[in-house]
């Protein structure tokens, strides 16, 4: 900074203002300084700055070692919402053991990161999780990490209950469902809420089936239910298992949406171009991304904010897979 200083003629105070974007520089210096900056090939000492500032710029994130469409989207919309807002990204990857996911966070925490998103469920490791970071700003993206005070994510009750009631006022009896696993918070509000509707409606509940996101286990789910001739509507909680349902019904013959409407949840990019185009529930992973970050730098910046829950609409996209039940 003092040979930046020396180069542009100024003192290394004004060569501070100028690359933290400070107010009170006249613009020819600051060209001047940002000049010198460019031909001395100048980058800042991070760690040096941290020392003096308390902050390291640095958000930490935890997210499930999957490669799932809805982990590495929502990845991205973190990793573009933080070099916006000028903090990089450190990410550690877990399983869902209680060892594996306080191990994670103790790692992030080690290395000095000014605040945390979680985007995993936490479920049994939520206490623990939760002492580890009680000083230090931390946004969930999953309301299993307990309390909704930090959660920034997506109504997943409302998800469910607009899907069910699309199918019903389409005159299906009831809808069946392919859950998610049991283990995620997100696969559990939805299992609620479908049962909820429906009971509600006076419909009969029938018994849920669980997938684990993948297309593998949605069509391993379609074809035990491609068999049952009563099956005439099912909510499938991921446009993935969806893929999965539509394929195991289209080998057993059962034509979408003549003989069976299918609903997903999340209209990733691929639902539109699915064979038919995919109704499904629209949630952007990408947004709940940027939202938890600026929800987080919010925390950082100004640690006397009250914390409060983000949560955002999700809509009912309809396309080709969803139409009335056949005739008798």
């Amino acid at each position: 900074m003092r040979d930046v200083a020396a180069a542009a003629g100024v003192s290394a105070q004004t060569v501070s203002r100028v690359l933290s974007d400070h107010p009170n520089v006249q613009e020819a210096t600051r060209r001047r300084v940002l000049a010198a900056v460019e031909e001395l090939g100048y980058r800042r000492n991070n760690t040096a700055r941290a020392l003096v500032t308390g902050r390291s710029k640095t958000i930490g994130v935890l997210t499930l070692a999957t490669n799932n469409y809805s982990r590495s989207s929502l990845a991205l919309g973190v990793e573009l919402g933080a070099r916006e807002a000028g903090y990089t990204v450190n990410s550690v990857t877990s399983s869902l053991s209680v060892q594996a996911l306080t191990d994670a966070v103790s790692r992030l925490l080690l290395q000095g990161v000014d605040g945390l998103i979680i985007a995993t469920p936490l479920r049994e490791a939520a206490a623990k999780v939760r002492q580890l970071t009680a000083r230090i700003p931390t946004v969930t993206t999953d309301a299993s990490a307990g309390g909704g005070d930090g959660l920034v994510g997506v109504d997943q009750d409302l998800a469910a209950v607009l899907a069910t009631r699309h199918l019903l006022d389409l005159g299906h009896k009831t809808v069946w469902h392919v859950a998610g696993p049991v283990e995620w918070s997100d696969a559990a509000s939805r299992l609620e809420s479908w049962r909820r509707t429906l009971t509600e409606a006076g419909r009969e509940v029938p018994p849920e089936l669980h997938g684990d996101w993948s297309p593998e286990s949605g069509y391993r789910n379609g074809l035990i239910l491609g068999r049952m001739p009563e099956v005439t509507a099912i909510l499938v909680a991921s446009d993935e298992m969806a893929f999965g349902v539509i394929r195991a019904l289209s080998e057993l013959g059962r034509r979408i949406p003549e003989d069976v409407s299918v609903v997903g949840i999340d209209d990733i990019d691929l639902a539109a171009y699915a064979n038919p185009p995919l109704t499904t529930i629209r949630q952007s992973f990408e947004d709940t991304g940027r939202r938890a970050v600026l929800h987080l730098i919010a925390q950082i910046e100004n640690p006397d904010l009250g914390d409060y829950p983000e949560l955002v609409a999700p809509t009912l996209v309809v396309r080709s897979s969803t139409a009335p039940p056949p005739a008798g």
